[in-house]
């Protein structure tokens, strides 16, 4: 299983890494305010973008996750990220 570590940045700027059998990956991730709607209440902008990660790492390979991002762009890859999202949390 992948170790996901959330780093804040700056208000809305995170850095992630993802160490997985024995490699690790960098990705800089920029979170908008509607980014949170429609999750629960006392949910964390890093704990979404960690939950975030989750389900991208339960769709593809770190490898190939985009480098640098806004986290809304996940719904065009993955339509049903907004919906299922919240089962990382």
């Amino acid at each position: 299983m992948a170790e996901i570590t959330v780093t804040e940045l700056g208000p809305k700027l995170f850095k992630v890494e993802i160490e997985e059998q024995g490699t690790t990956s960098e990705h800089r991730v920029t979170v908008a305010p509607d980014d949170l709607e429609g999750l629960p209440r006392d949910s964390s902008t890093s704990a979404l973008v960690e939950a975030s990660f989750r389900f991208l790492l339960d769709r593809e390979p770190k490898e190939s996750i985009l480098r640098e991002f806004e986290l809304g762009v996940i719904s065009r890859y993955f339509p049903e990220y907004r919906e299922e999202v919240a089962c990382y949390l």
